[in-house]
């Protein structure tokens, strides 16, 4: 009882003597206080690779053991972390609750929020050594494989190649036969969410590609190429 009415007071009555964050709890502050020492008291008997919370251990001891105790409604997919099940879940949902304050995009992880920002900033700091052409750090280093022809994500099943995880991902769908996007007017279901976007247009009847030599509408852009091609001959 003690410990729940703490979390109706705002006392913080434990002071970190480093950087002057307060906690409630004097376990709390030790655990922070790890942030400063350096101390990682808890270490795994397979790898000995150290943590300075328990429940981190217990979670990267799953590698090891193949544990995935958080399992998917759905579609029954499992995760080690209860985290990476929730993201997954919006799969399902379409929940995207991370919005692009300039343009509105909006995305289904913190990350890809984080990766679309330097579009609005121009934070382009990182140059690529061959071309000179100028990216994020994370678009860097992808970037690169093009010179290189590193393609470090490989399929277990046919070996096939790519230079992004997220690439092997959608892959990999060929092989589960996963197409975890849903219409939820006919329920015809997609691997891809792009696909599934196009294919709702049929419902909707939006066609936001337009011609601009006749005004003549398409749902997708490809058949607006296509058209283009035979628009600007007859031009």
């Amino acid at each position: 009882m003690k410990q729940h009415q703490g979390t109706h007071s705002v006392e913080h009555t434990y002071r970190c003597d480093v950087c002057n964050r307060t906690f409630r709890k004097l376990d709390t502050l030790k655990v922070h206080q790890r942030v400063h020492t350096g101390e990682r008291p808890y270490r795994c008997d397979v790898c000995n690779k150290t943590f300075c919370v328990r429940s981190n251990l217990q979670v990267h001891q799953r590698v090891h053991t193949g544990e995935r105790p958080y399992r998917c409604d759905v579609c029954n997919k499992t995760f080690c972390v209860r985290s990476n099940l929730q993201v997954h879940q919006r799969v399902h949902t379409v929940e995207r609750p991370y919005h692009c304050e300039v343009c509105n995009k909006t995305f289904s992880r913190r990350s890809g929020l984080k990766l679309h920002q330097p579009v609005h900033t121009g934070e382009r700091s990182y140059r690529c050594d061959v071309c000179n052409k100028t990216f994020s750090r994370s678009d860097l280093q992808v970037h690169q494989r093009v010179h290189t022809v590193e393609r470090p994500y490989h399929c277990e099943v046919c070996n096939k190649t790519f230079s992004r995880r997220s690439g092997l991902k959608l892959h990999q769908r060929v092989h589960t036969g996963e197409r975890p996007y849903r219409c939820d007017v006919c329920n015809k279901t997609f691997c891809v969410r792009s696909n599934l976007q196009v294919h709702q247009r049929l419902h909707t009847g939006e066609r936001p590609y337009g011609c601009d030599v006749c005004s003549k509408t398409f749902s997708q852009k490809y058949n607006l190429k296509r058209h283009l091609s035979i628009c600007n001959q007859q031009a």
